[in-house]
């Protein structure tokens, strides 16, 4: 079992920063994929970022390459999510998943464990 609490998240001005962060309970944590996702108001969750296991690998949605940095310390049982540059169209309740696997994955039901997620709001 993985539980999974996320923090970090609040109300910045556009173009401002924020760094989510994932807390993970839990054995399996060092050995699975992890990736975060967003889901705004009225809108169908969608694939933020991901990082695999050891994190030697990440992936990026177009709309947040180059301003968004995904990481993990397998020591801490956290993952991260370096938010910069940030847009009103960021805003969205971000949350974390532990993946089925030990990659990164970008389709949301390949990943077993969820966190409660964490508000972003991004002020214009």
């Amino acid at each position: 079992q993985v539980q999974l609490v996320e923090s970090g998240g609040g109300l910045v001005q556009a173009g401002g920063s924020l760094r989510l962060s994932c807390a993970a309970s839990g054995r399996i944590f060092s050995s699975r994929g992890m990736g975060w996702f967003r889901q705004a108001p009225g809108k169908e969750r969608e694939f933020v970022a991901a990082i695999s296991w050891n994190g030697g690998s990440t992936y990026y949605a177009d709309s947040v390459k180059g301003r968004f940095i995904i990481s993990r310390d397998n020591a801490k049982n956290t993952v991260y999510l370096q938010m910069n540059s940030l847009k009103p169209e960021d805003t969205a309740v971000y949350s974390c998943a532990a993946s089925k696997g030990r990659n990164w994955d970008t389709v949301s039901s390949l990943y077993d464990y969820w966190g409660q997620g964490t508000q972003v709001t991004v002020s214009s």
